[in-house]
């Protein structure tokens, strides 16, 4: 029998996964409020919002987009969201650089309508179809959404190992680790086969953007140092 902390009830406030989209969803309607605040006021937004604004986008991205662009199932749909995002992140820059109140009511709300659009999406589309994909921890990755919107990062091994992770659980792992190296960083990849689909969903979904390296080549164990380029490389 499982320890009761393990126990719940699916699709309840017990439901790990209902939990875990609770707290995005707070996320986003702190951010939705003081938007709105200053679409209502016409103040001109702090440099507490923009960095909030520009945490939650990389946050997101680091976990959320990460581990969904790894599965065939998912990968279209973070494709657009992805563009969207940078859309947001663009009419964002125009707020900040409204010089009077009329222009930033009107920007600010150009970015509120724009925002809930894809907030909502996050919500309504890619939070229940991350739930639903193989391999996906979605309480682990909204640990790790939480504390990058804190400021912080989460800790990642420069070797990940996933031998003993079930072949339909290691891809997500594996997107959501290169999602989380700067530009010229990499971890190695230890697997007991050589991965061509994988580096084949890579070159779908960051092309250009990764060195792959074979490290060692069998027969028994591969390891790989994949590296993430930067946009000029």
């Amino acid at each position: 029998m499982p320890p009761a902390a393990e126990v719940y009830i699916q699709a309840t406030d017990t439901d790990p996964d209902v939990r875990a989209r609770a707290v995005v969803e707070e996320a986003h309607q702190r951010l939705l409020d003081r938007l709105t605040a200053l679409t209502e006021s016409g103040e001109e937004p702090t440099d507490a919002f923009t960095e909030r604004l520009g945490r939650l986008l990389t946050a997101t991205e680091q976990t959320l987009y990460a581990a969904a662009s790894g599965a065939a199932e998912t990968r279209l749909l973070v494709r657009a969201l992805r563009a969207a995002a940078g859309t947001v992140g663009r009419h964002s820059a125009s707020l900040a650089a409204a010089t009077d109140s009329a222009e930033r009511v009107g920007a600010a709300r150009t970015l509120a309508g724009m925002l809930a659009v894809h907030l909502g999406m996050e919500r309504a589309v890619l939070l229940p179809a991350l739930a639903a994909l193989p391999g996906v921890d979605l309480s682990a990755l909204v640990g790790d959404f939480t504390t990058v919107l804190a400021g912080g990062r989460p800790e990642d091994p420069a070797v990940l190992d996933v031998r003993e992770i079930p072949h339909g659980r290691r891809h997500p792992r594996i997107f959501t680790r290169f999602a989380r190296l700067a530009d010229g960083e990499s971890f190695v990849l230890v697997n007991n086969h050589d991965p061509k689909p994988l580096r084949h969903e890579f070159e779908a979904t960051h092309p250009g953007r990764f060195a792959w390296e074979y490290v060692e080549s069998g027969p028994e164990q591969w390891q790989i140092r994949i590296t993430r380029r930067a946009d000029d490389a």
